[in-house]
């Protein structure tokens, strides 16, 4: 009786009904296209794909956030990853969502290597999808973090980018900033030792010059002057991703005269945050940002 009364009272009562629907999916829904699963490159015999999310009309040229899930390289999907898009589309980004080959697939450095080319197909089919590579933001969290920082601290001379050509062609290959969640800095220092962690064991696996290939595929590494700017969101009680690794990119940066700011979540666990934090959060990479110039205007 309870359920036929409040069905009747929704019928009868189309405002009060109105009221409980949010409008921001419809604005959603009008203000975006999604093109899903493109195939960006092949390796290992594993189609390695990515979807685009584009603000309507087609061919509206907008800064473009590139997202790069985590899950320790051995684990997770773009389309796990979707909710983490939400705050980049009501901010009127393109949002480009990649995946990479994991361990499973390949040993590092393929997600290096695969998420330089995913960064080299944005710029190749920017006029088709309007993406202004001018206003280029990468991002992602823990595993996807530090290939957000590894993407947008790398360049050609490090060695990750498969076609020389490619690169002599096109030489300025850069993003404007970085917006890094929780990523890992220092690859070496989780395969033994009291910040042992099996996620990063496993990504390496038994190569049998791991520290040197976890030295090079570590952020930490190419800290140098001319980086772009970088945000990084960490929480001090991380068990994942020590936090000592935030504060050390932090401190490097600074000294290298890089723009960046560290924000810690007091209490934060691995991606365990509140919602005002998280809103903090968001509030912050806004604010950060926008003293780049890198904000879009908002869809109508």
């Amino acid at each position: 009786m309870k359920r036929l009364l409040l069905t009747l009272l929704l019928v009868c009562s189309p405002a009060l009904y109105a009221q409980t629907v949010a409008s921001w999916p419809v604005d959603l829904k009008l203000a975006y296209v999604a093109v899903p699963n493109i195939t960006y490159s092949v390796a290992s015999n594993y189609e390695c794909k990515l979807d685009v999310y584009l603000r309507t009309p087609r061919g509206t040229v907008a800064p473009t956030v590139i997202h790069i899930h985590g899950g320790g390289w051995v684990g997770g999907t773009k389309e796990g990853a979707l909710f983490d898009l939400l705050p980049w589309l009501e901010m009127g980004f393109h949002v480009v969502n990649v995946e990479y080959r994991m361990a499973r697939v390949a040993p590092p450095p393929a997600a290096v290597e695969d998420c330089r080319v995913a960064l080299r197909w944005v710029y190749e089919n920017a006029k088709q999808y309007g993406f202004d590579t001018t206003r280029l933001v990468v991002t992602g969290g823990s595993a996807g973090g530090h290939l957000a920082l590894m993407t947008g601290m790398l360049d050609g001379s490090a060695g990750f980018d498969a076609s020389k050509e490619w690169d002599d062609f096109h030489p300025a290959m850069k993003v404007a900033a970085i917006v890094n969640w929780f990523g890992i800095t220092d690859v070496k220092e989780l395969l033994a030792g009291p910040n042992r962690q099996n996620y990063a064991v496993n990504w390496l696996g038994s190569l049998p010059d791991r520290e040197t290939v976890a030295t090079r595929i570590s952020p930490l590494t190419y800290v140098r002057a001319g980086l772009p700017p970088v945000i990084t969101i960490h929480g001090d009680n991380d068990q994942l991703v020590p936090y000592t690794q935030a504060v050390r990119l932090h401190k490097a940066l600074t000294a290298a005269g890089v723009p960046n700011k560290l924000l810690t979540v007091p209490g934060g666990r691995h991606g365990g945050f509140s919602r005002e934090e998280y809103a903090g959060a968001y509030q912050a990479i806004h604010e950060f940002l926008g003293q780049y110039g890198l904000l879009p205007v908002p869809p109508k």
